[in-house]
């Protein structure tokens, strides 16, 4: 169907009638001097002949009624619909600490850090999320919001590809993380919704900062129905140069895996372990199959703008009148 977005513009139209009846009429009724040859002196000019014109009138009347016409924006509005919604709020919770810079991840053929590792797994895993709105929390002394839950994939995968280390300061708040998240999830459910918000909280070490404890944050987002993932990242073991040689040293010494654990199962969550890009990606894949939480499903109606049509036939009568104008007046 067409729709007018802007309907009340039609208050204009009959602009041109009321000038017409409401301004004065510019008539001298003083003697004049009268000049034999003033047809022919006007027509020099052809304005006065021209706009006189009876089809010249019906033009210009036509001409304001395709330019009111565009300026109320017609638009076509289509059948409605549904978006293909899963019902599911994820945000993810990226450690974005000091120690997230140790390379010991591999990425094709070259070394990476931890954070580089998890953009490009997480990044792999916002793009499948269709129909869920995902959010991103960056945490390292302090945590914040990068992106509320949106529908909008790419641009959350955007601002966690340009997330850097250090950004939220060195050390690691989980628990003021779990707990900016329980505040964000909770605030954006709807009343009556039975939708069940998860976390997806990926760290590699224990809670060194923060006002918050972990636990305790768990306990809060447990009571309110917020499920929580938890992903233990960094290897079990690399290689490092030192002055007597080559040696073997375990990079995850500081990862709290039993507190992770702790928090995901006090969620009804699960705990992962992820050594290598190849553990990450499975886990992903893992949580990427969890079974969706029916909701209404929801619709949207593609609009389609029409102004330009009426706008580009007003140009064009325009045009054919002031070259009729400039015509009528050299002939």
């Amino acid at each position: 169907m067409v729709e007018i977005a802007w309907p009340w513009l039609l208050l204009f139209l009959p602009l041109p009638v009321a000038t017409y009846w409401l301004l004065p009429q510019l008539e001298s009724t003083s003697a004049a001097l009268k000049v034999p040859f003033l047809a022919r002196f006007s027509a020099l000019g052809g304005v006065s002949q021209t706009q006189s014109h009876p089809l010249f009138k019906v033009l210009m009347l036509a001409l304001w009624l395709l330019l009111i016409l565009a300026v109320i924006r017609p638009q076509w509005v289509g059948d409605a619909v549904e978006l293909p919604v899963t019902g599911r709020d994820l945000m993810l919770a990226v450690d974005i600490s000091g120690s997230m810079q140790t390379e010991d991840f591999q990425v094709g053929n070259r070394v990476v850090d931890r954070l580089t590792a998890t953009k490009w797994v997480a990044g792999d895993f916002i793009e499948r999320r269709v129909g869920d709105r995902v959010g991103l929390i960056l945490f390292g002394s302090n945590a914040y919001v990068q992106t509320p839950l949106t529908f909008d994939r790419k641009t959350v995968r955007m601002l966690l590809d340009e997330s850097a280390i250090g950004l939220a300061g060195v050390e690691t708040a989980i628990g003021d993380a779990i707990g900016l998240m329980v505040k964000r999830l909770e605030g954006a459910r709807k009343k009556g919704d039975k939708i069940n918000p998860v976390l997806i909280l990926l760290t590699d070490g224990a809670n060194t900062a923060g006002a918050v404890a972990p636990l305790k944050a768990a306990e809060l987002a447990a009571a309110r129905g917020l499920k929580i993932y938890t992903i233990g990242i960094g290897a079990d073991e690399m290689l490092v140069q030192s002055l007597f040689g080559t040696r073997k040293v375990n990079p995850s010494r500081d990862l709290d895996e039993k507190s992770l654990k702790q928090i995901a199962e006090s969620t009804g969550g699960l705990y992962f372990r992820a050594r290598d890009t190849e553990e990450f990606q499975a886990i992903y894949a893992l949580i990427d199959e969890m079974e969706p939480v029916a909701r209404e499903s929801l619709q949207y109606r593609p609009v389609a703008e029409l102004y330009q049509w009426p706008l580009g036939a007003a140009f064009i009568l325009g045009t054919m009148m002031l070259l009729w104008r400039f015509w009528w007046g050299r002939s």
